[in-house]
């Protein structure tokens, strides 16, 4: 977050590349900053193996994303709550993820944003229409009520800190919301016809 295109300042890059130097997992870079281009190649010498960027803040997102793939990141797309899924289709083949905004980005602790599981599943549908497997990621209001719900909409991928980090127990509640997330993806895998 950069203070601009959200009001927030949050995790830069001193944060990524001491991360990178305590985990093997791929560190998942969602940047709410504008012109995201010009620091792609920072975030990926730092260690971030997927970058995000919402596609109101670019104008270029064609040379973004290409940008991020040839440095050898996985390229994503955020859509804010407001944005339409339709924005999508030029770049529906481009994409390795995206990331369906289910709160206004900028500020933790936000209320999920009623209906946007229906938003997922658009973006899932519009997805498939292009032979594009990527996963859809959900962020912002994630919790273990609505986790399974998100799952079922088409969500492989679900983002939460307050759900993990408001509470008393974090492991806790990490198992909580990954329970809820397996039965959603046993359900969705049971309704999918063969």
């Amino acid at each position: 977050m950069d203070g601009c295109f959200v009001p927030n300042i949050s995790i830069g890059l001193p944060i990524v590349s001491a991360l990178k130097r305590h985990t093997d997992l791929p560190l998942d870079v969602h940047m709410m900053v504008r012109e995201p281009e010009r620091h792609i190649e920072a975030f990926v010498d730092a260690g971030a193996a997927m970058i995000s960027v919402h596609i109101e803040a670019t104008q270029h997102i064609h040379r973004t994303l290409s940008a991020i793939r040839a440095l050898g990141a996985r390229a994503g797309i955020a859509l804010n709550p407001g944005t339409p899924v339709d924005v999508l289709q030029p770049v529906a083949r481009l994409v390795d993820y995206v990331v369906v905004m289910s709160v206004n980005p900028g500020s933790a602790g936000q209320s999920f944003i009623a209906g946007t599981d229906a938003k997922v599943n658009a973006v899932r549908k519009l997805l498939d229409n292009f032979d594009n497997r990527a996963p859809v990621e959900i962020d912002g209001g994630v919790n273990s009520t609505n986790a399974r719900l998100l799952v079922e909409s088409g969500a492989e991928i679900l983002v939460a800190a307050s759900a993990i980090f408001g509470g008393n127990n974090p492991t806790i509640a990490t198992k909580s919301l990954r329970q809820a997330a397996t039965l959603g993806a046993v359900q969705s895998s049971q309704s999918k016809p063969i």
